[in-house]
């Protein structure tokens, strides 16, 4: 980044951290160094590929921080009481594709809200600092609701294990597709495999029998074998998702409209996929809250999909800003309680914020002029 543009980025992030001061939050500084463990386990090693990855004096493995949120809601698990508001500036850090002009290392500045009772007007409020922060861009805002997905998926009728399994990539797509369909067939088996998965039930002792299939090859050990037998013998067995389940999921990840249009598609949907009046209830309610502080929902984009390959933590309620002519992210945000849960060692806390991009803004504002 040229000296000119970098110093002008730090000026810029001070306007906004100032900004996010003024709506009650307090500054926090958080270590460029993270415990790559904790990452890991709510990333899970996806986000080894896109992480410096180093180790401390200790010989911990440590990531220069790939976002700020994770720690924050980290230091507040641990250290916050009752309902509190951050702000905080720095620079984060991504590996890029070689060849790739997108920037490694850039500064992000964030607001994130914890503890607040309503989730609805919660939702609106930090929607509409980040509107109030970029309304001299020439951006465009886009809106989903991760949170629509997660309830579509446990309101099905199916094994612990087929649900977990689909939750665990809500923000994987491809695969998320993929299982839907593996889901939704008849499994079919080699008579050999067939054969090992008849003899797993039970408390029958596989070892002889998996030693006579032949030698091992790769890295699962024998005891995993095993287990993976065992596991498709139950998968076998269970019923195949619906055909009206999965048309469902598709016209679900295809929703789109305005905001006050989805309510209705959502109910719509809710005879196949239960679980998603509940979603349109609380989708209503974050509608009335945008309503009461003079937005007005038709003029926001939503899309059922949105956010689920940039946004990996948040699991409700999610919003963005890309710049209208370079399509440059600008802002993004939204809900994440999930990951309070698991930092808080089941202890729940709601939570909503998001990020700017100081650099990105400031490239906006030149293009508009």
């Amino acid at each position: 980044m040229p000296k000119a543009l970098k110093a002008a980025a730090a000026e810029e992030a001070g306007r906004i951290l100032a900004y996010f001061q003024s709506k009650g939050a307090e500054r926090i500084e958080i270590d460029v160094l993270q415990p790559a463990a904790q990452l890991l386990d709510l990333y899970g090693e996806d986000i080894r590929s896109r992480a410096f990855v180093t180790r401390d004096a200790a010989h911990n493995e440590m990531m220069l921080r790939p976002d700020f949120t994770v720690p924050v809601a980290s230091h507040h698990m641990v250290n916050g009481q009752g309902p509190t508001r951050y702000a905080y500036c720095g620079p984060v850090f991504r590996k890029q594709e070689p060849g790739s002009d997108k920037a490694s290392e850039y500064l992000q500045a964030g607001f994130e809200y914890f503890g607040e009772e309503d989730p609805a007007l919660a939702d609106a409020e930090v929607f509409m600092i980040f509107r109030e922060l970029l309304a001299s861009c020439d951006a465009d805002v886009a809106t989903g609701d991760l949170g629509i997905l997660l309830a579509a998926v446990k309101g099905l009728s199916i094994s612990n294990r087929r649900q977990a399994a689909l939750l665990r990539h809500i923000w994987r797509p491809d695969r998320f597709r993929e299982l839907i369909t593996i889901f939704s067939s008849t499994p079919g088996f080699s008579a050999n495999k067939q054969s090992l998965m008849m003899q797993s039930e039970g408390d029958t002792d596989l070892h002889e029998l998996v030693a006579g299939a032949g030698p091992e090859i790769g890295a699962r050990t024998t005891d995993e074998v095993i287990a993976r037998i065992r596991e498709l013998n139950v998968d076998s067995k269970e019923e195949p998702l619906d055909v009206g389940i999965v048309e469902g999921f598709r016209e679900l990840l295809n929703l789109s409209g305005t905001m006050p249009s989805i309510p209705g598609q959502l109910r719509r949907l809710s005879d196949r996929l239960r679980g998603l009046d509940a979603a349109a209830e609380k989708m209503e309610s974050r509608i009335d809250a945008l309503n009461d502080r003079g937005c007005d929902p038709a003029g926001l984009r939503f899309e059922a999909s949105y956010g689920r390959t940039t946004l990996e933590y948040y699991d409700g309620f999610v919003f963005g800003w890309l710049s209208s002519k370079g399509k440059e992210p600008l802002a993004s945000g939204g809900r994440f309680d999930l990951i309070n849960e698991v930092l808080g060692s089941g202890r729940k806390c709601r939570a909503i914020g998001g990020v700017v991009r100081p650099a990105a803004l400031i490239a906006a504002r030149r293009k508009s002029i």
